[in-house]
């Protein structure tokens, strides 16, 4: 494809831009073009592409842009709103009870791309996708346009869980949160929502943003539960309270 440069800040270069098989939902067809800012972005820059919708997949930035599908839907969590339901507080017991939290840079190495792949294979995301290592993890992961770290979620000596938190100026954001198979009784992935939520909220942060949520996937829907939350609807964010 010819290079196509955006007239951003800073200038992005959009690397991929093709449909593709969706990864979520069966026989529908995606498309996320694939940007790469030119150098790294500010918290404030980052605060901006979040508010307009993107992610961040290593070095770059992406936006759905599906051909006949609109079911993906930014999700970000008003912060100092936010209030636990009786089943988050029961997941926030649950974790406090046994599991210490350590907070340090993003790393890769062969335990975190064990942990990467369960946790795809447990969504039913990992049917027919090709294995990874250290170095492409790391290039997922690790190698990033934006400011960073990772949350630790240890049982004993044991790291059973990890979660993956870009920082804006505003705003944390959930990159990716995986966590073993074998204590899914923990809510894992609750618990490092409300973690993150938490941290935000220590710093007086307004934002915490989960990614997409999709109401006809299960794995995804499951975000639309912390509240009040808004999403991303027509390009325009919606609030969704409780109720």
């Amino acid at each position: 494809m010819p290079r196509i440069v955006l007239n951003v800040i800073p200038p992005e270069v959009v690397v991929h831009d093709a449909e593709e098989a969706c990864e979520y939902l069966p026989g529908r067809r995606a498309r996320r073009p694939l940007r790469l800012p030119l150098r790294h972005l500010t918290p404030a820059e980052f605060d901006g592409r979040l508010e307009a919708g993107d992610r961040r997949a290593g070095r770059l930035l992406y936006t759905q842009a599906c051909p006949a599908c609109i079911a993906c839907e930014p999700i970000r969590v008003d912060v100092g709103a936010f209030a636990s339901s009786r089943s988050q507080r029961r997941a926030q017991a649950r974790g406090d009870a046994c599991i210490v939290t350590r907070i340090g840079p993003v790393e890769a190495d062969d335990r975190r791309v064990a942990l990467y792949l369960q946790h795809l294979e447990m969504r039913g995301l990992g049917r027919g996708a090709k294995p990874i290592d250290v170095r492409e993890y790391a290039a997922a992961f690790a190698d990033s346009c934006v400011d960073g770290f990772e949350i630790r979620y240890f049982l004993g000596d044991e790291m059973v869980g990890l979660a993956i938190t870009d920082r804006g100026q505003r705003s944390l954001s959930a990159v990716y949160t995986a966590w073993d198979p074998a204590y899914e009784a923990l809510s894992l992935g609750t618990y490092s929502i409300l973690t993150q939520i938490e941290l935000a909220r220590r710093e007086g942060l307004d934002w915490v943003y989960l990614g997409l949520t999709i109401e006809d996937s299960p794995p995804m829907a499951y975000k639309t539960r912390f509240r009040p939350h808004e999403r991303r609807i027509g390009g325009v964010w919606r609030r969704f309270d409780r109720g």
